[in-house]
C-alpha cells in the first residue's frame, strides 16, 4: 500500500542525502562540495521519485533552433555539467603538474611560472570545448556568440586582458621573476610570486602589494637584481674642519670592513665630497649582495660604527652653528626742547 511506498521513498531519500554527503566532504572548497551535494541530491530524488524522465522530456521540449542545430534547455544543463566536472579536472591536473614543474631543479623560477600558466590555460580550454562538444553542439555555431562576446569583452575588460597580456610579456622576457628586488612607482620589494593579473609584491615592512601587470610594463621600474645582486650603499658623514681629513676617510674604510654585509670585493671608497658650511663633508661606498635583507639597516650600522670610531679618536662631530657678533654700543645724542619763557620745562 501507499504507506509502505512512502517509507520506501523516504528511505531511499535518506541512503542517498547520507551517500552525497559523505561523499561531498572528500572535496576541499566548500562552494564546490555544496554546489556538487545539490546537483546530485536533486538528481537522485527526481529518480527516486520517478520524475527524472518526465524532466528530461520538459526541459527537452525548451528548445531553440540555430541553424542546422538544436539547442535545448535538457542540452544545456548537460553541457553545463559536463563542463563544470572537466574544468574540475582540468585543474585538479594542472595543480599536478604545476606541482611537478616547481620541484625541476633546471628551470628558472619565471619559466616555471610560465609553463605552469600555459599548461593551465590549455587544459582550461581542452576542457571547455570537450564540454560543449561532448553534449551534441557544433562548435562552428558559437562562432557568431564568440564573436560578440568577444568584441563586448574588448571595451569592458580591456585592463583585464591587458595585464594578461602584460603577465605573459613579463615572464617571457624576464624582466622581472620571482625573487627580485624591484622599486615601482615608490614602492620597494622583492617579488614574492606573479600571477596572470598581478606581481606580488613584499616590503620589508611585511606590507603585501599587489602590483599590475601593466604597470611593471608601461611604468619604469628599477630591478635591483637583474643582471646581479650587487648593490652599491651610500653613506654620507662630515667631521669638524679641525679635524684631519685622511684620518676620518681611513675611519669610515674600517667601519666598511667591520659591517656584517658589507662586501670586500668589489672594495669600500670613501672620499671628500665637499667643504660644508659646519663640517667637511665625506662619503663611504661599499657594496652588498643581498639587497632584499634591507638598505636602511645595513646604513645604519655602518653609521653607527663610524659615530663610535671617530669619538674614539676624538673627532668632533659638527652640526650647524650660527655666531651672533654684537657691536658695542654707542652713546646716543638725546636733545630736549628748551622751555617757552614764563613755563618750566618738563
Amino acid at each position: 500500500g501507499w504507506p509502505s511506498r512512502v517509507l520506501d521513498i523516504a528511505v531511499s531519500l535518506l541512503a542517498a542525502w547520507v551517500v552525497i554527503r559523505i561523499a561531498s566532504r572528500l572535496i576541499r572548497n566548500r562552494a564546490a562540495a555544496r554546489a556538487v551535494a545539490t546537483v546530485a541530491w536533486t538528481l537522485a530524488a527526481l529518480d527516486i521519485l520517478g520524475l527524472l524522465d518526465p524532466t528530461a522530456e520538459l526541459l527537452d521540449g525548451v528548445a531553440l533552433t540555430l541553424g542546422d542545430t538544436r539547442l535545448s534547455a535538457l542540452t544545456v544543463v548537460k553541457g553545463v555539467i559536463l563542463i563544470v566536472v572537466l574544468v574540475w579536472a582540468a585543474v585538479v591536473a594542472s595543480n599536478l603538474i604545476e606541482r611537478r614543474i616547481d620541484a625541476s631543479a633546471d628551470l628558472t623560477p619565471s619559466v616555471k611560472v610560465l609553463l605552469g600558466k600555459l599548461v593551465r590555460i590549455v587544459l582550461l580550454v581542452i576542457a571547455v570545448l570537450a564540454g560543449v562538444g561532448g553534449v551534441g553542439i557544433d562548435l562552428t555555431v558559437l562562432a557568431v556568440f564568440t564573436g560578440a562576446l568577444g568584441f563586448g569583452i574588448g571595451f569592458g575588460l580591456q585592463k583585464v586582458v591587458s595585464n594578461l597580456v602584460s603577465g605573459l610579456i613579463l615572464l617571457m622576457d624576464k624582466s622581472v621573476k620571482p625573487g627580485d628586488v624591484i622599486a615601482v612607482s615608490g614602492t620597494y620589494g622583492w617579488v614574492d610570486s606573479m600571477s596572470a593579473r598581478y606581481v606580488s609584491l613584499v616590503t620589508r615592512d611585511g606590507i603585501e602589494h599587489l602590483v599590475p601587470n601593466e604597470e611593471l610594463i608601461t611604468t619604469r621600474v628599477e630591478n635591483w637584481s637583474y643582471s646581479n645582486e650587487l648593490l652599491r650603499v651610500s653613506v654620507d658623514y662630515g667631521v669638524s674642519y679641525n679635524a684631519d681629513p685622511r684620518k676620518a676617510i681611513a675611519i669610515g674604510l674600517e667601519a666598511a670592513g667591520e659591517t656584517e654585509r658589507a662586501l670586500k670585493d668589489p672594495k669600500p671608497v670613501c672620499m671628500l665630497r665637499a667643504f660644508g658650511e659646519s663640517s667637511v663633508d665625506l662619503q663611504l661606498r661599499f657594496w652588498i649582495g643581498d639587497p632584499k635583507n634591507g638598505i636602511s639597516n645595513v646604513k645604519g650600522q655602518a653609521l653607527l660604527l663610524i659615530w663610535d670610531k671617530l669619538h674614539e679618536q676624538g673627532i668632533e662631530i659638527p652640526f650647524p652653528q650660527r655666531d651672533l657678533h654684537i657691536r658695542s654700543p654707542e652713546p646716543i645724542a638725546v636733545a630736549t626742547a628748551e622751555a617757552a619763557p614764563g613755563k618750566k620745562a618738563e
